[in-house]
């Protein structure tokens, strides 16, 4: 695919979702428009299902889940740990600490990949290197770490450590119990409040 048609596909939605949330007045854009497709099509940002799975079932304490869903949705499934922030709401000054760090590894997330991407773009844009997007959204997480299916006979066996490490993870997860739901129709346990990250304070003298 040719670079402007790239260019097109992810700086027109950040155009869109830059224009729905408030104006940005405090945190001036530190990358263009043609650093962040060079770094977009690097695919970097995303982490897969199975290794945020592993986190959460480690209770490692460097993943902070972000979703960026609305409020209501969020109230209605959430994963493990995660804290809401909708998009609407990203450029708040509230929030900059908890995005401006490098103790946790943030991990945004929504039904699918695109809202979570553009809370990426907007992140990264300003120049924030910590943060990462859940790959394939919750439908993507529901389809492989909830509700595994077993792959062929014929498979690789690569693919049956895939999905017996899948199976496990569903099993910690509470997968299984949830194969006719969805994430807007399954409860969650209560929410954690929001809590910035204490910003970095800056080395004196310098230039």
């Amino acid at each position: 695919m040719k670079p402007r048609i790239w260019l097109a596909l992810f700086v027109i939605p950040l155009g869109l979702i830059i224009a729905a949330v408030p104006q940005n007045t405090s945190h001036p854009y530190k990358l263009t428009a043609s650093q962040l497709l060079e770094e977009v099509n690097t695919r970097t940002q995303f982490i897969t299902p199975e290794t945020v799975a592993d986190m959460i079932v480690k209770k490692d304490p460097t993943l902070q889940l972000i979703d960026v869903r609305s409020q209501g949705e969020f109230e209605k499934f959430s994963l493990p740990g995660a804290i809401n922030i909708p998009i609407a709401d990203l450029l708040s000054e509230e929030h900059s600490g908890i995005f401006d760090q490098d103790a946790k590894m943030n991990v945004f997330y929504s039904n699918s990949t695109l809202m979570a991407n553009e809370a990426w773009m907007l992140t990264r844009q300003l120049g924030y290197e910590n943060n990462y997007v859940l790959e394939g959204g919750l439908n993507y997480w529901f389809e492989v770490i909830l509700n595994p299916q077993e792959p062929a006979s014929t498979s690789p066996d690569e693919e049956f450590a895939k999905y017996d490490f899948r199976k496990g993870a569903s099993q910690a997860l509470g997968g299984g119990t949830v194969s006719a739901q969805t994430p807007e129709t399954n409860s969650a346990a209560p929410k954690p409040a929001i809590k910035a990250t204490p910003k970095k304070k800056k080395a004196a003298g310098g230039c």
